[in-house]
């Protein structure tokens, strides 16, 4: 443990307690392929506020609720920038998005433009038939599969409805015969692949002889021709923004806005809707399929679940949306399921100043790494924390909106994701429907393998995820 370093001659500095580093590489040595364990792991010996250095990067590590109240609520402008990695930088405009672009006037611009014309509830509400009906897709294709006694892909089935319904809300129709979801899906890995521009600078030629600078700038390039495509056919048909029945995309309302401000470019209309399948798909798709295999896992969960959600329904033909609001116990298990499998594992942040916390002086232009999945598992902050209790949530005030440090999926402070009403909805929906029309196990009673593979987001290593459903009406 090494608290105190000198900076090439000046005054000694306090910094956070730190493993030994290695010259040139830092720390990168004792970081395995699942960075949140990794982490983790180093966390247990040096302390819930620790200094890494990886490659040229310093890094604060932050692993206790405590420790992200004090970011959160003492430090939240020192540390509300996201860094704005190269991979970043080439795919989204020069980060003119919102999860990207630095704090300041702009960034406060283009949030409450998504907040409360894109992802306000009034605006995810509007979308009800969108969900609906991709459900009912979703629905018919696990009958299908029911008939025949065929599995259930339930991880292509997730990313399929989510990519769907983003692309519905997001540009007006689905993607149809274009890769654009492979495509979308590609860059977003893409964008959190290591680089040897951020970790080491003098070696950015490296990222164009291993090819991924080229990976990046060819799909950039096919997803901002897609992007263009679809801008030019709603300007075709702006004509229908007079008709009361028309439901306004984000894209609509994006061009609406772009009329009244003159530096809110084509670019930045690009970047925020990419934001919305980097913020809609993947987190939410996984966060489906851990709740699911968790259901599935747990047959005594899953019954008690089914029961309420199939007296709520009762014998309608359709799972109505506000159905779910009195569905208590199923919200119960869906939070459990985020606690301890959180799809964003790890909230990356920068510094944009030098801050002192605790005591300890943390550089400018330090990455910050708040370890969500380490937080919410933490023996300190949740009783037997390794296991799958739902009714830990039961009468417990704790919810997911970012005032509760123990508990922050989304994140909290300035950075905490805009997009949680348009997910949830999405998430519970989606299991209320899956739990109404069918019963479903494994294949000859197998048990899932619950190991956890580390990609954009912590997703389960054994994919696809592979169920039997037997349909309850039968």
């Amino acid at each position: 443990m090494r608290p105190e370093r000198r900076s090439r001659g000046q005054e000694k500095l306090c910094l956070p307690p730190s493993p030994p580093t290695l010259p040139i590489i830092g720390n990168l040595h004792q970081i395995g392929l699942q960075l949140h364990r990794s982490i983790h792991n180093l966390s247990e010996k040096y302390g819930p506020l620790m200094f890494l250095r990886l490659g040229y990067l310093p890094t604060l590590v932050v692993s206790s609720a405590e420790m992200a109240r004090e970011i959160k609520v003492t430090h939240d402008i020192a540390f509300a920038n996201r860094p704005q990695t190269t991979a970043v930088k080439l795919s989204l405009y020069g980060c003119v998005d919102v999860a990207f672009c630095p704090y300041g006037e702009y960034w406060a611009q283009v949030r409450k433009i998504s907040v409360i014309e894109l992802l306000s509830t009034k605006k995810v509400q509007s979308f009800k038939s969108v969900r609906e009906e991709e459900i009912a897709l979703m629905i018919k294709k696990i009958s299908q599969w029911s008939s025949i006694g065929a599995q259930v892909n339930v991880s292509e089935l997730a990313t399929a409805l989510t990519n769907d319904i983003v692309c519905r809300c997001a540009l007006g129709r689905k993607h149809g015969n274009s890769n654009f979801g492979d495509l979308a899906g590609k860059l977003l890995k893409l964008q959190t692949a290591i680089t040897f521009s951020d970790l080491f600078p003098w070696l950015g030629w490296m990222d164009n002889l291993t090819g991924l600078m080229g990976r990046i700038k060819k799909i950039s390039r096919e997803l901002d021709i897609f992007y263009d495509q679809v801008i030019d056919e709603h300007l075709i048909h702006e004509n229908k923004h007079g008709d009361p029945d028309y439901n306004k995309d984000f894209i609509d309302i994006l061009l609406q806005i772009q009329k009244h401000h003159t530096n809110f470019t084509r670019e930045n209309i690009k970047a925020i809707i990419m934001d919305m399948f980097i913020g809609g798909t993947e987190s939410t798709s996984t966060t489906i399929e851990w709740a699911f295999a968790e259901l599935v896992k747990n047959p005594n969960v899953m019954q008690k679940a089914q029961e309420e959600v199939r007296r709520v329904v009762g014998k309608k033909d359709k799972v109505d949306e506000e159905d779910v609001h009195q569905m208590h116990y199923m919200k119960l298990v869906i939070k459990e399921s985020m606690r301890l499998h959180p799809a964003v594992a790890i909230n990356v942040l920068e510094s944009s100043m030098v801050t002192n916390i605790r005591g300890f002086h943390v550089p400018a232009n330090t990455r910050l790494v708040i370890n969500n999945w380490s937080i919410q598992r933490d023996p300190k902050q949740w009783e037997r924390p390794d296991e799958f209790i739902p009714e830990r949530f039961s009468c417990n005030p704790v919810d997911f909106k970012g005032k509760d440090y123990k508990f922050i999926p989304f994140g909290a402070g300035r950075r905490i994701c805009p997009g949680i009403t348009f997910a949830m909805t999405v998430i519970e929906s989606a299991i209320a429907n899956l739990l109404y029309w069918f019963d479903w196990t494994t294949l000859d009673g197998e048990e899932l393998d619950m190991t956890e593979g580390f990609r954009v987001t912590v997703t389960m290593k054994t994919v696809p995820l592979r169920v039997i459903a037997v349909s309850h009406l039968s």
